[in-house]
């Protein structure tokens, strides 16, 4: 680390502004000092909440533009095209109308299949990017909820921050510093309700920071769980809570 104070990174951590030296050092500062990990987690709290102040939802005309433009793409295909090829495999005269109406519609079928194909790509990417930036809009909305409170613990050798909108009935894990789970393993968010554990979600064992919109509703929910689950996830918990934290009031 090129500073001599890592206490003084927790700003440019939460931002994502170290280089990756300096960020490993100080993830591995953040596994023996609490202050800093604490810091660090409302410092990427905070910065989720100026982000979404400043946030412009894309504009509904966008998708529709993409897929217009899809469909008045020219597809060529490979090597020569299919009547071509046909043509030059029939002796000169004798190539009767029947054989250039089926290399017609063969090539016809070539093209519009390759067309479909991309146009089914372009689709899914569409509908990708929607669920991204809707899964990016609730988070930000909790994290910027009037009504947020939050709640954090040192886990995994880092710290979780548990921030919950009543009003929404939401809640958000944000991760800062956590070590990768076990491989072939993921960490698993749970709702404590009563005596049951409720599935709330996985987090995604390549990322030790990251922001989790919890699946399903806070309300009578006593607590939040993190367990470490085969990949995947499991039903119910299948080895003793790493974290737990009550629901801030």
């Amino acid at each position: 680390m090129t500073l001599t104070d890592p206490h003084t990174l927790t700003g440019a951590f939460a931002l994502h502004a170290l280089p990756d030296d300096e960020r490993v050092a100080f993830e591995s500062h953040l596994t023996a000092c609490a202050s800093c990990a604490q810091e660090a987690a409302e410092f990427t709290a905070t910065a989720a909440r100026l982000a979404s102040a400043a946030a412009e939802p894309v504009r509904p005309a966008v998708r529709k533009q993409v897929l217009q433009r899809v469909t008045t793409v020219r597809q060529v295909p490979p090597g020569a095209p299919a009547v071509e090829r046909v043509r030059r495999r029939m002796p000169r005269g004798s190539r009767p109308a029947r054989w250039a109406l089926a290399a017609c519609v063969a090539a016809a079928a070539a093209l519009g299949g390759t067309a479909v194909w991309q146009y089914d790509r372009a689709q899914e990417a569409v509908h990708q990017a929607g669920e991204a930036e809707r899964h990016a809009e609730e988070v930000a909305g909790v994290l910027a909820a009037p009504d947020a409170k939050t709640r954090s613990v040192r886990v995994a050798g880092g710290t979780g921050t548990l921030v919950v909108s009543a009003r929404r009935d939401r809640a958000v894990f944000v991760a800062s510093g956590m070590t990768e789970p076990p491989r072939g393993k993921v960490y698993q968010l749970w709702f404590a309700d009563g005596g049951k554990m409720r599935s709330a979600g996985l987090m995604r064992p390549d990322r030790r920071s990251q922001s989790v919109l919890m699946q399903g509703r806070v309300d009578g929910t006593s607590g939040v769980g993190i367990t470490v689950e085969p990949a995947g996830g499991s039903p119910q918990p299948t080895s003793a809570p790493i974290g737990l934290l009550g629901i801030p009031s």
